[in-house]
């Protein structure tokens, strides 16, 4: 398989809600291979379907060099108070701002076999459950921005080079 494009902010595929997969055939075993080649380069901890222009519910990460995926990630459970955390997306480049994410959290889901996977944990796992089950539900970081970050956050990328018009 191969690492694909990162689909980046104003692609229409990234504000999709994400169908789930219901039946597990080559194109899916495609589709999760391309996902672990994808998050396997230098700086990337997930990748969701969407960002790389399929609308279907699975993502990989890729934390610490545990790398693996999950299809059908539901978020099941977040602890903690929601506080501001330090995130980037590949699909919004070169922005960094401070999103709230729980510091804590939970998905379950199935691998390519029908098994239960389950992840949780803290810190930048907990962040990037969060960040990338908001993706299957067609929203980015930015959304998570206080409004006046939102709305600088938002300038910047009207300003960068890679936007969309």
């Amino acid at each position: 398989m191969t690492a694909r494009e990162i689909r980046v902010f104003g692609d229409p595929v990234l504000r999709s809600v994400c169908a789930p997969i219901d039946e597990i055939d080559d194109g899916v075993r495609s589709l999760i291979a391309d996902l672990v080649d994808s998050v396997e380069l230098p700086g990337r901890a997930g990748v969701a379907a969407p960002q790389i222009g399929v609308a279907a519910r699975a993502f990989s990460y890729n934390i610490d060099g545990d790398i693996g995926y999950v299809i059908n990630p539901v978020l099941t459970e977040v602890r903690g108070e929601p506080v501001p955390t330090g995130e980037g997306c590949l699909s919004v480049p070169g922005l960094w701002h401070d999103a709230l994410r729980h510091p804590w959290a939970r998905v379950e889901g199935i691998d390519l076999e029908g098994n239960p996977v389950v992840l949780e944990g803290e810190g930048l796992l907990a962040q990037a459950l969060q960040h990338e089950t908001d993706h299957l539900d067609g929203m980015l970081y930015l959304s998570r921005l206080t409004p006046e970050d939102r709305r600088r956050a938002m300038r910047e990328v009207r300003e960068s080079d890679w936007f969309l018009t």
